[in-house]
């Protein structure tokens, strides 16, 4: 078991050497930055990495605050289930009640891996290589469809 500081530190040094990883990523080079994330150009739509001690993901969130425009976008979403799918060869999960550990309700869409520990460093090869491969499509999907979702979305 380790204690909260030395938890922080695994944390720390994981989220850092999968920076460094990312910069040898040919797909990722000559961009501003290496990820979209929080810059969806959608107010209340992000992209997120999510690693804990049974599992990693990769995550397309709708967090807006107000319930009604949450679900509202993730419905406009659900429109192009094909297209945000494209290429994850099981599909992805579709929450629309999501809630967080500090208890907040969010929408997600995700892929998981399933049976790995942020805390077992040999494990974090493959738990990049998760993140990666899964966060490119998962953003090239959501590219494919974001300026028509903003439009559809706009009231």
């Amino acid at each position: 078991m380790y204690t909260q500081e030395e938890a922080k530190q695994i944390r720390k040094k994981f989220w850092t050497l999968f920076g460094d990883r990312c910069k040898l990523v040919p797909e990722l080079r000559g961009r501003k930055k290496s990820w979209m994330l929080y810059d969806t150009k959608i107010s209340g739509v992000d992209l997120k990495f999510e690693a804990g001690r049974n599992d990693a993901s990769v995550i397309l969130e709708v967090n807006h605050r107000s319930e009604n425009r949450r679900l509202e976008v993730f419905e406009g979403i659900q429109k192009y289930k094909a297209i945000i799918e494209n290429g994850f060869e099981g599909g992805l999960t579709w929450d629309f009640c999501y809630v967080r550990d500090s208890g907040a309700e969010v929408c997600r869409i995700y892929t998981s891996m399933k049976g790995v520990d942020i805390h077992r460093q040999n494990q974090w090869p493959d738990i990049y290589n998760f993140f990666i491969e899964n966060m490119i499509r998962l953003e090239n999907n959501f590219l494919a469809i974001r300026d028509v979702l903003k439009e559809e979305i706009r009231t």
